[in-house]
């Protein structure tokens, strides 16, 4: 049942949960317990909304940036992706495969801001060897959503 309720709020957190007993099978207490148990044990992190900023009109700059590092003796990468996740302006730190260590996705107003955040703050960790800012130009697809609009045929149809 847990890989099923996961599979189901994954998708969609804002799921009834009555209406996802009763795709189960189960009755709603069962569900509630159970995801109250996942919260508890951590399987469950947290709930999230996905929004389309471009749509709003806020400014946002978000900002992947790969981490060469020198990791911590006897504590790994951990310590430094400790270091680094820490700083409020940081959404997430991932060990990755590849030429370098880290990902670190971050948001900002602007370029200048997400850089000065590199410039001054990442790159000047003892253990930070180097750094590779990516920016996101524009997302099509996040957390498996499709985010572009797709483009209308605007082509006038001509008939025989």
């Amino acid at each position: 049942m847990r890989e099923k309720i996961l599979t189901f709020i994954e998708k969609n957190s804002r799921v009834d949960l009555k209406e996802l007993a009763i795709m189960l099978g189960v009755d709603e207490a069962s569900v509630v317990q159970e995801l109250e148990q996942m919260e508890s044990e951590h399987i469950i992190c947290g709930y999230h909304t996905l929004i389309n900023w471009d749509k709003v009109g806020v400014e946002k700059v978000t900002a992947m940036i790969e981490v060469r590092v020198t990791p911590q003796r006897e504590m790994g990468f951990d310590k430094v992706a400790e270091r680094i996740y820490n700083y409020p302006e940081v959404n997430a730190v991932f060990l990755i495969s590849g030429g370098f260590d880290l990902m670190v996705t971050l948001e900002g107003k602007t370029l200048r801001e997400v850089s000065q955040f590199v410039t001054d703050k990442l790159s000047t960790l003892d253990s930070v060897l180097s750094t590779k800012t990516n920016f996101i130009l524009k997302k099509y697809k996040d957390h498996g959503t499709v985010m572009a609009s797709k483009a209308r045929d605007e082509r006038i149809l001509v008939t025989p």
